[in-house]
């Protein structure tokens, strides 16, 4: 028991630290865990080890709750509203993308038959776990390519179901086809008629009760419980523990809970992912990685290539080329359903221990480089075309002394609101390109980049503008933006809203013309308004 503390506080430690130079790189956290697991792997010597069961496990419920917060938004109605785009695009692209690298498999790299079409069906999946949770926190999600992007992965998510059925039947010499076809039938619509008759009502009135005990911990168990519970159920019926998440999020998306229970659950599932993704990081044997990185990184590559070239077509029939080349971009890798698969062959003995080994190096490195291809996507799209929401791409305005109103949130649009009262004349620059999106479908003149950017400054003729006005909220993007406007144009006239004294003293070394206190000018007002 003292040495699973002292890996668990050890564990703990590590994560912590690396995590935090992460986070002032900029860089994701899940790269954090993956290189804590590796480390604490190598120092404790797991790899290999029989007694990561319990670890993986806990690790494959981050998945879980990840699937069930996708059925949360995967209602019937917007199903439907989708089922063009995910039944069709996704069958095209897991389908494309396994016959292609299939053949690679099979005809250039010399591998029997089984194996090729473990790998192609594997490698055809990408990941849920970090591109749905960068589109969420982006706003991309509600974007042309955002919305595509999504609905291949979904698909993606329900064909793992099919693929681990498939695997079952290449391990077991004992059953027909059919018999198996016909057992995961009756099974499947077993759980299906259960979960949507009587577990609808189970579930409804167990949250409504637990709702109505306005006990929030009683509340969050019920929550669990429910997400255990019909994980477990679909386990036992031969199915993965996220199909039965995943049904149960759908049946939650009806109800008016959806939305307390999406949000009661977002920490518990980062909590739960970040154990996945240090059960990846415990897979890694550093030794095997570096004597074989040059074939780990070759296979990589073309598998990526692969993919973005079947998704970039695939979109461009439906999409233009800039939205065409991010879903590529955001869905090339290699996802963490992949582990799972290989993991089943791997202990039913359908491809070797080498090859596993070498397959599960080339996932943990397409998941490493994920979040640095994602966080980076308007970038890399930037490179083959640009449009006017671009990052920092802008073409030069053609206007002087004009307004410049940095950010587009409530306050944002507030400011607009006034200067378009006023006739006065601006524009709305804005890292945040929900809010471009939006600002440009109320007909206002927005730009999609980063006001603290020398080409940006230079676009913008922010040396020619009346005044700035910074509408953003956190004191360090504060400072970043009215150093480098000072920087570029000392005479600038910046309007910056402070929320409070010790605000306005952390910026008080620029050389800022003028300060609104939000507190202080909001209560004024209600005096103002108390003594009418």
């Amino acid at each position: 028991m003292d040495s699973i503390l002292v890996i668990i506080a050890l564990s703990l430690a590590i994560a912590s630290v690396i995590n935090i130079l992460l986070a002032k790189l900029s860089i994701s956290h899940i790269i954090g865990y993956i290189i804590t697991g590796t480390v604490v792997s190598t120092i404790f010597n797991f790899n290999g080890s029989p007694n990561l069961h319990s670890l993986d496990l806990i690790g494959e419920f981050g998945i879980v709750f990840l699937m069930f917060t996708i059925g949360l938004e995967m209602s019937f109605a917007k199903l439907d509203k989708m089922k063009k785009l995910i039944f069709v695009n996704g069958f095209i692209q897991v389908g494309l993308s396994s016959l292609i690298i299939f053949a690679l498999a099979a005809y250039v790299f010399n591998l029997d038959a089984i194996s090729s079409l473990i790998i192609a069906l594997a490698f055809s999946l990408s990941s849920t776990a970090i591109v749905l949770p960068y589109l969420k926190k982006s706003k991309d999600i509600v974007t042309p390519y955002g919305e595509r992007s999504v609905a291949i992965l979904v698909f993606q998510d329900l064909a793992v179901i099919p693929i681990l059925l498939l695997m079952t039947f290449l391990s077991n010499n004992e059953l027909s086809v059919t018999d198996i076809l016909l057992k995961t039938l009756l099974y499947a619509t077993v759980i299906i008629v259960f979960m949507f008759t009587l577990g609808k009502k189970i579930i409804t009135w167990l949250l409504h009760f637990s709702s109505n005990a306005r006990m929030e911990e009683l509340f969050l168990s019920s929550v669990f419980t429910i997400v255990l519970g019909t994980s477990l159920i679909a386990h036992e019926m031969g199915f993965t523990y996220s199909l039965g998440a995943f049904i149960a999020g759908m049946i939650i998306a009806e109800t008016k809970f959806h939305l307390k229970v999406e949000s009661d659950i977002a920490t518990y599932k980062d909590l739960f992912l970040g154990a996945f993704f240090f059960s990846i990081g415990t897979k890694i044997d550093v030794i095997y990685f570096l004597n074989n990185l040059h074939w780990v990184l070759g296979v990589l590559l073309l598998v990526m290539v692969i993919k973005a070239l079947v998704i970039y077509a695939l979109m461009r029939n439906q999409a233009n080329k800039s939205n065409s080349i991010k879903s590529a971009v955001a869905l090339c890798q290699v996802g963490e359903f992949s582990f799972a698969i290989f993991a089943m062959a791997l202990n039913q003995n359908i491809i070797t221990a080498e090859l596993g080994d070498f397959l599960i190096l080339i996932t943990v490195l397409s998941m490493i480089l994920t979040p640095f291809m994602v966080n980076n996507i308007y970038k890399l799209a930037a490179i083959f075309v640009v449009e006017y929401f671009e990052a920092d791409k802008i073409a030069s305005i053609d206007s002087t002394d004009h307004t410049i109103v940095c950010g587009f949130t409530i306050l944002g649009r507030i400011v607009v609101k006034e200067l378009t009262k006023r006739e006065v004349k601006f524009l709305i620059i804005s890292d945040n390109l929900q809010h471009v999106l939006l600002a440009r479908k109320r007909g206002y003149d927005a730009y999609f980049g980063h006001l603290d950017k020398l080409p940006v400054l230079e676009s913008l003729k922010v040396e020619q503008s009346s005044s700035i006005i910074i509408t953003v909220n956190t004191l360090k993007n504060k400072q970043i933006i009215c150093d480098s406007v000072l920087d570029y144009y000392p005479d600038a006239n910046l309007v910056v809203k402070v929320n409070s004294h010790e605000e306005k003293q952390a910026l008080s070394g620029i050389k800022i013309k003028h300060f609104v206190n939000a507190q202080q000018e909001t209560a004024e007002l209600l005096v103002k308004q108390s003594l009418a």
